[in-house]
């Protein structure tokens, strides 16, 4: 089932609290989390960079990342629920009363990495019994 959440991320705050070895893990951390849930999610740094969007995920810069978080909560807190995801105290508070806050450390605790499962490719060979094995073997040779 979707989950019809926005979800708004304070991107350097994450980064840190969750030790991602950069920004580009991190957003494919969140994207993935995102797109799983059927969600949306704004990640949002400070300073300047490439916006772009990857998937149900958009990538945001601004000079003030904490004011945009607080301005995109204010802005759908009534259109959708929004979950505000940041370690600071200050976000959190004034975010308001219809918006759910977690601190990163908390968020970060309930996100299971997404881990891609790299198996054994399927042979036919490995399905068949051994008696059946030894018979196409011996076809395979000739020997009929």
């Amino acid at each position: 089932m979707a989950d019809p959440t926005l979800y708004l991320f304070d991107g350097d705050n994450i980064l840190h609290a969750g030790g991602f070895a950069d920004r580009r893990e991190l957003r494919d951390t969140l994207a993935s989390f995102v797109a799983l849930r059927g969600a949306r999610g704004i990640l949002v740094f400070d300073g300047s960079g490439e916006e772009a969007a990857y998937g149900p995920l958009d990538v945001r810069f601004a000079a003030h990342a904490d004011t945009l978080i607080e301005r995109l909560a204010g802005e759908n807190r009534f259109k959708e629920r929004v979950c505000v995801v940041s370690s600071d105290a200050t976000i959190r508070e004034t975010a308001g009363r219809q918006v759910q806050t977690l601190t990163s450390q908390t968020f970060l605790g309930d996100v299971a990495a997404v881990k891609h499962d790299e198996r054994k490719r399927s042979e036919v060979g490995d399905r068949v019994d051994p008696a059946t094995r030894a018979a196409l073997e011996r076809l395979r040779r000739g020997l009929g």
